[in-house]
């Protein structure tokens, strides 16, 4: 498969479909909901789009890892929570309609925050050799075409035809897994020969910013006295992060394949975090009903 279309053709089609399938999910009241929690969703937004690019450049400097897998750590770190996240949260007990909106509004404030934020980090790691920095302006534009229209489209069809959308979301979710299964497979097999290398490089760094990152949401919501399934939730959206953007970005925008790595590590590993939130969740639920 050419690099060409790897690149230009199934990374957007996958990005679109799943922020398609979310937008099938949603209803224009899940935007009211910022002012109903106002402090959850606060607490829950400063986790993803502060504290996470701040614990993925403190791993960057702990951890050895060349200059383009930090980039790479950081793009993932500066990405907004992945639609993955409102189903874990349901299946682990937690607040879906908080996940719903923290997921929404993480996507509309990273078309601001990720070009400049990729700018820094390609401009720190990498320093003069950073030809490749993103053009703020039309990156923004890539990825509001790519992120916010589809799911525009999938909130309009919610909207006019509610059960052709609930139909529809079934095949997109189905399609966007597969894609996304697609896109971590040919990163594979394109660097085979590589792997254990970028698995020593990257490994590390990714588990930690997953953990870490998860962790730090849970303690947070802890400490400022969120319930118990708004602590889940932040716990999860804060390490559910959007792969597919992060490779669309560094694969595709930056077209650095090593960049690539970490997004496509993490989109394998965070599921594992994922299924262990499900299960404390689960664990959590029953104690409170008895």
């Amino acid at each position: 498969m050419q690099e060409s279309i790897f690149t230009t053709l199934i990374l957007p089609i996958a990005l679109a479909l799943i922020m398609l399938g979310m937008g099938l999910s949603l209803k224009f009241e899940d935007f009211q909901r910022i002012t109903k929690y106002p402090k959850a969703v606060a607490v829950g937004l400063f986790s993803q789009i502060i504290l996470l690019p701040i614990i993925g450049f403190v791993i960057t400097k702990i951890v050895p890892m060349p200059p383009a897998i930090a980039v790479g750590l950081m793009i993932i770190a500066i990405s907004p929570g992945g639609v993955s996240s409102n189903m874990i949260t349901y299946l682990a007990c937690g607040d879906v309609a908080l996940s719903v909106t923290l997921t929404v509004f993480s996507s509309i404030i990273t078309i601001f925050t990720i070009p400049i934020l990729a700018n820094l980090a390609l401009n720190h790691f990498l320093g003069q050799s950073a030809a490749i920095a993103l053009p703020i302006g039309t990156t923004m534009g890539q990825i509001f075409l790519i992120t916010i229209i589809p799911t525009a489209i999938g909130m309009y069809i919610q909207y006019k035809f509610p059960e052709l959308a609930r139909s529809l979301e079934k095949v997109t979710s189905r399609l966007a897994i597969g894609f996304l299964a697609l896109i971590i497979l040919i990163l594979v097999i394109r660097e085979w020969s590589r792997l254990p290398e970028f698995i020593l490089q990257a490994g590390a760094g990714v588990v930690l910013l997953n953990i870490f990152s998860m962790t730090a949401g849970f303690v947070i919501s802890k400490l400022l006295k969120l319930s118990p399934p708004q602590q889940i939730c932040v716990a999860i959206e804060v390490g559910i992060q959007n792969g597919t953007l992060a490779i669309a970005i560094t694969a595709g925008m930056l077209g650095n394949q090593d960049m690539a790595i970490p997004a496509a590590i993490y989109s394998l590993f965070m599921y594992m975090t994922g299924f262990g939130a499900i299960l404390y969740g689960k664990s959590l639920s029953k104690t409170a009903s008895v």
